[in-house]
């Protein structure tokens, strides 16, 4: 399997699965054929089955706007809305995918897991219907794209990084954000000393924590090191191994909540995002949806509102890593196989500028449309948007990246290293038993 390497440069040239992130912006709205002469459909009348995890506002009322909207232009055309939390929404994906029964239109994140639905014929081609929306959004396309064919449109892409509360910060004494991991500990011990639990990990849903070790093997492994690794399946590089040592360093500075092997991502105030969003801890380590996850587990739909900080993922001393290096993926729109060809009308839909202008005025994410950038309205996200458009290179989560396989017996192995029953190099054990089981 080919390392999926989001790239940035002036040339925005695609080579194999790694992909430019600059390029010259293609004007216009995002969406192919919606309509004849009068803006009206001409597709037959269908119900569209619609599967998406913004289950709290804005995002769960602004996608029901968003369904009307397209309704209206399309006479006869029902959008059913299905919003629920992300890991349910994942264990139905997969129950409705074995079942014969996917929605016609639903969220996938790229990589091994979508070639794997793809092998097993599970999602649409729509290389030639939506064309035109390729064409906007081409330069975040190569993790959904297949021998050369596209089968998602990514509406989302960032970076995964720190939130932090910028008055528990203050209250701490800490005037800057740290750069380096040793500053990293430095806060962290500021935040104790103050009284204050330094972070929260959704330790429960394991891949929370497993972004750790994800971020550490960037910072530690040189990106021709993780390629050779992929392709040869061989993780004996030691880098692998500092990459946990790294976060056992971490882990023994108990910065985390009480409980947090237990803890949930995102559902609920008790929640890892729900205790950074309700002043309970002081940062998370978490994607570019955490301002709009936070919304949804506050009174007033305001989360951090004006204390909400971000900064990116320390360097590490003697790191093999590219310096600036990121790490994270995006979330994209699918069709099912069987769907009718007005759900990948749809699909583009949700691609158009306005759509994902609105998509960025409430902070629901990192667009991929160019022509919603300049929409990005929260402080932090638009700094965040910043870096990743001047990252070097972008990781895509190495799970996703992997297949459910290697990614979920990965997932599993970091998760008993921070319970503290796994060593480092257990962890790297455990991906190379799974790797050589997947050839």
């Amino acid at each position: 399997m080919t390392r999926t390497r989001i790239m940035r440069g002036a040339t925005a040239v695609a080579l194999g699965t790694t992909v430019a992130l600059l390029g010259a912006a293609c004007a216009g709205q995002g969406g192919g054929s919606q309509g004849g002469d009068d803006g009206g459909s001409t597709a037959d009348a269908s119900t569209i089955t619609w599967w998406h995890n913004s289950n709290t506002d804005p995002g769960k009322a602004y996608y029901e706007e968003v369904a009307k909207a397209f309704e209206k232009d399309h006479p006869g055309t029902t959008v059913e809305i299905s919003a629920m939390q992300h890991e349910d929404m994942l264990t139905k994906l997969d129950a409705a995918f074995q079942a014969g029964d996917a929605p016609d239109v639903f969220m996938e994140r790229g990589g091994g897991e979508l070639a794997s639905h793809v092998d097993a014929g599970l999602l649409k081609d729509i290389s030639t219907p939506a064309a035109d929306t390729i064409g906007t959004i081409e330069p975040y396309m190569s993790g959904f794209q297949v021998d050369g064919k596209s089968y998602a449109l990514p509406f989302s892409m960032g970076v995964v990084g720190f939130w932090y509360n910028k008055s528990l910060f203050e209250k701490a004494g800490i005037t800057g954000t740290p750069a380096t991991m040793e500053e990293l500990y430095a806060d962290i011990a500021k935040l104790q000393d103050a009284g204050i639990t330094p972070a929260s990990v959704g330790a429960g849903d394991k891949w929370p924590a497993a972004h750790y070790w994800y971020y550490n093997v960037v910072r530690q492994c040189s990106a021709d090191t993780l390629d050779a690794a992929i392709k040869d399946v061989d993780y004996s590089d030691p880098c692998f191994v500092k990459a946990g040592e790294t976060l056992d360093e971490l882990i023994a500075k108990e910065p985390f909540n009480k409980g947090f092997l237990t803890t949930p991502a995102q559902s609920g105030p008790t929640s890892a995002s729900g205790l950074l969003a309700t002043g309970k801890v002081a940062m998370e380590l978490a994607g570019h949806w955490e301002p709009g996850v936070m919304q949804g587990l506050t009174d007033g739909g305001k989360g951090l509102g004006e204390d909400t900080g971000w900064f990116p993922y320390p360097s590490i001393e003697g790191q093999q890593g590219t310096d600036g290096a990121q790490m994270g993926g995006g979330d994209a729109w699918a069709v099912s196989k069987d769907a009718p060809d007005v759900a990948v009308e749809f699909a583009q839909y949700l691609l158009s500028d306005e759509v994902q202008q609105g998509f960025a005025e409430k902070d629901m994410g990192l667009p991929t449309n160019p022509a919603a950038s300049s929409s990005v309205s929260d402080p932090a996200l638009a700094e965040l948007l910043s870096v990743r458009d001047s990252a070097p290179s972008i990781q895509l989560y190495l799970d996703t990246l992997l297949g459910a396989s290697v990614g979920g017996a990965m997932n599993d192995a970091i998760a008993l290293q921070f319970a503290g029953k796994a060593t480092p190099q257990d962890v790297v054990d455990a991906v190379q038993s799974a790797a050589e089981a997947d050839q």
